[in-house]
């Protein structure tokens, strides 16, 4: 069974990355306020990205990764804008 992982922009500009098995019931329990503590405080969401994965464990192991990314890389993904994002992976020392 194939799964989604998936980012919403929240109410106050933030993005909440997910993984789930059926993406239209998870929309209709975030935007209910009973998908998650973060985005039941921060109605209304928006889905910004979808991706379909082949299984789950793929969309929740992708998940796991976004979970590190900064917003300007996770932005980048939203956007297309592929090119970005090995230039924003890089940590920055002074």
């Amino acid at each position: 069974m194939g799964g989604y992982l998936y980012i919403l922009e929240c109410s106050d500009g933030t993005l909440y990355v997910g993984s789930t098995r059926n993406i239209a019931n998870r929309m209709e329990q975030h935007m209910s306020g009973k998908g998650a503590r973060y985005t039941s405080s921060r109605l209304p969401v928006r889905l910004v990205y979808c991706l379909e994965c082949e299984s789950v464990r793929e969309a929740y192991m992708l998940e796991r990764k976004l979970h590190g990314w900064s917003k300007a890389k996770r932005l980048a993904l939203i956007n297309n804008q592929f090119e970005l994002l090995p230039g924003l992976a890089r940590k920055r020392f002074r």
